[in-house]
């Protein structure tokens, strides 16, 4: 899955949707695209984490910029998420 610079809480809540579906697997989620790297777009990484563990997924996200992974090391969630 890619997802697009500024994803809203609709699009967010389909990738969501579509990994409780999913059968259990390994998915790629490509975020190098995600800009500006704020709270919006470490929120979506979350929830997309926390939805991929409830269905058994293992999910990394792939391509993250400098900026976010700066931002998920002060918030404490560099570790939570495969990057």
């Amino acid at each position: 899955m890619t997802l697009p610079a500024r994803p809203d809480r609709e699009e967010v809540a389909a990738f969501c949707a579509a990994l409780e579906v999913a059968p259990p697997g390994e998915v790629v989620c490509e975020v190098g695209a995600l800009a500006p790297a704020d709270l919006a777009a470490v929120d979506a990484l979350a929830r997309l984490r926390l939805a991929a563990g409830r269905r058994g997924h293992r999910i990394r996200f792939h391509g993250a910029r400098p900026e976010l992974l700066d931002l998920l090391r002060l918030t404490g969630l560099d570790g939570a998420l495969d990057l």
